[in-house]
Parts: C-alpha cells; structure tokens; sequence
C-alpha cells in the first residue's frame, strides 16, 4: 500500500448497482449478533468495474469467529442473483481489524450501545 492511500478502498457508489448490493449485503447476518454485516460494519469496501463485476472487501468481528470459512460464501450468494451482476468475488481481510466504531447509528441502537 502506497503512503498516503486510504487503508480501506473507497466503494463504488456512484455504480448503479451500489444500492442493490449494499441491500443484499444486508441480508447476511453475523450469526452471534442480530444485526446484518454492512450495518455491523463488517463491509469494507464494494466495488464494481464497468462490466458490472463485485469485488467486495469483507471482515469478521474476530479472527477466530466461527463462520470464518462459511461468510464469504453467504455474501457471494446474496449478491450473485442480483440482475446485471456478472461475477462477484469476496476478499476477507483483518487490517484494519473491526472496531465497534465502524457499526452503524441502527446497528448500535439495536445492540443497546445508544
């Protein structure tokens, strides 16, 4: 990473597909917390090329959280069957490691943290 990029890629949301992956991405829920992962904050990054494939770059509350192996592929079939996606590919990553901080306004009201 070059000095002075951000450490997390911006997204694509000027894309017209953004929207509608951000609502399938909130169709996957963390299975220990009742809130979705793009609220959760669990969701880095979306992006989308001009041939309409998804990259998304994608965390875990924890390292060791026991879905590790399975949520990637829980996002890739929410996103998939979206009209006009050609391909989606889920990148996990730990750096930088989740905080509590980077959940939404929603996720913390419904977590009792406002």
């Amino acid at each position: 990473m070059a000095a002075g990029e951000p450490i997390i890629r911006p997204s694509s949301i000027d894309h017209p597909l953004y929207e509608q992956v951000v609502a399938a991405c909130r169709t996957v829920y963390d299975p220990e917390i009742p809130v979705n992962i793009f609220d959760l904050g669990l969701v880095y990054t979306i992006e989308i090329d001009a041939e309409n494939a998804v990259a998304i770059t994608m965390t875990l509350t924890a390292p060791g959280c026991p879905v590790a192996g399975e949520m990637p592929g829980w996002v890739a079939d929410a996103v998939e069957p979206l009209p006009g996606v050609k391909q989606v590919n889920v990148e996990m990553t730990f750096d930088p490691p989740w905080g509590m901080d980077m959940m939404s306004e929603e996720a913390k009201l419904e977590m009792g943290f406002l």
